[in-house]
């Protein structure tokens, strides 16, 4: 029996540095029925596009013009690949093991309704050009406010993520997708939001796998690293959110604030909304203060926000007009807790 075609898609952004060691784990697969498109986003310098078209069988390169913003370059591959079965967005800072996507491939064909995986992704220091026993992440979790964060990251992997698990999502780090679930939540030719232009996209797409009624997989005996340029931290309190928040630049908090209030509005149910109503109004309001007092950049994207709203008001009507899954369902997940230390995994 053949195997399914994997079409692997890079998006790069002035990542030169990380890209021998990414390509090298992908063209070092034990997975061979898989064709790589690489998407430069307009990077300062494309000079190194000439020598590694030479060095790698790509099947496709595409050196855009400007920066379109990393959803519409993940959309200009996943278009292309016409042919494939399952689909993979690669960042340039991952390097996978080499088994990577055959376990994991394997695993999802066993269940139809699995629409995404990830595989357990550890921190790789570049620095040191070392891997690392700390989480990146183990798939996305959601709570009360509707803030979604990285499970087990920062955490030390002491055995507590060894377990399979369905997961609200995954991360847009390394994750692989059945086709058949993209052509199902495709929007207006989208796949990936293209008015998010970055940060966000991954857990929209997430939320649409979700109320189409698809799973998505945390399978852990698939193992990669990723560099992770704003660092493999805890966030899990409030403190350790903004306090950590301080390392990201500006661009990425803007983005970050105005995609999460966009989201919300083309995804929560309404259920959903008045039953977590006092912990969303809390965290809208917690951060509207700390943006008031820190961050007077984020009233433009308060102003963006208002702005596109009928845009995805609009977008939201036409998901929940298709949506598979209950409201009872969807409320399930903001009760899910990943485990954190090798004394507390869920049982």
């Amino acid at each position: 029996m053949k195997e399914p075609k994997i079409a692997l898609i890079i998006v790069n952004y002035n990542q030169q540095h990380f890209l021998d060691t990414c390509l090298d784990s992908i063209f070092g697969q034990t997975y061979k029925n898989i064709d790589v498109y690489f998407i430069d986003n307009n990077s300062p310098d494309t000079a190194y596009l000439k020598f590694l078209t030479k060095k790698y069988p790509f099947k496709e390169v595409i050196a855009n013009k400007e920066n379109l913003g990393y959803p519409t370059a993940a959309n200009q591959g996943m278009r292309l690949a016409k042919d494939a079965d399952y689909i993979v967005v690669t960042n340039p800072d991952i390097i996978y093991s080499p088994s990577y996507i055959e376990k994991i491939v394997h695993r999802i064909k066993k269940d139809p309704r699995i629409g995404a995986a990830t595989g357990k992704i550890y921190k790789y220091d570049f620095k040191e050009k070392t891997a690392t026993k700390y989480i990146d992440t183990t798939g996305l979790y959601i709570d009360k406010s509707m803030r979604v964060t990285d499970g087990g990251q920062g955490c030390l992997d002491k055995g507590q993520f060894d377990r399979e698990r369905e997961v609200f999502g995954v991360s847009g780090a390394c994750p692989i997708y059945k086709k058949e679930a993209l052509e199902a939540i495709n929007l207006q030719n989208e796949y990936f939001d293209e008015d998010f232009f970055m940060y966000k996209d991954d857990v929209d797409l997430s939320w649409r796998m979700q109320l189409a009624g698809f799973k998505s997989l945390y399978y852990p005996k698939s193992v990669a690293f990723h560099g992770r340029g704003t660092g493999v931290i805890e966030r899990r309190t409030t403190r350790q959110i903004f306090k950590n928040r301080k390392k990201l630049s500006q661009f990425q908090r803007y983005y970050s604030f105005r995609n999460q209030h966009l989201m919300c509005l083309k995804n929560v149910p309404w259920g959903t909304y008045l039953r977590y109503l006092p912990h969303i109004l809390l965290r809208d309001i917690t951060t509207f203060v700390y943006a008031l007092l820190y961050e007077p950049f984020q009233f433009k994207a308060i102003y963006e926000y208002i702005k596109m709203s009928p845009l995805f008001i609009k977008k939201r009507r036409y998901i929940m007009k298709h949506r598979k899954s209950s409201t009872r369902k969807i409320n399930r997940w903001m009760q899910e807790k990943p485990p954190t230390t090798a004394n507390s995994p869920r049982k």
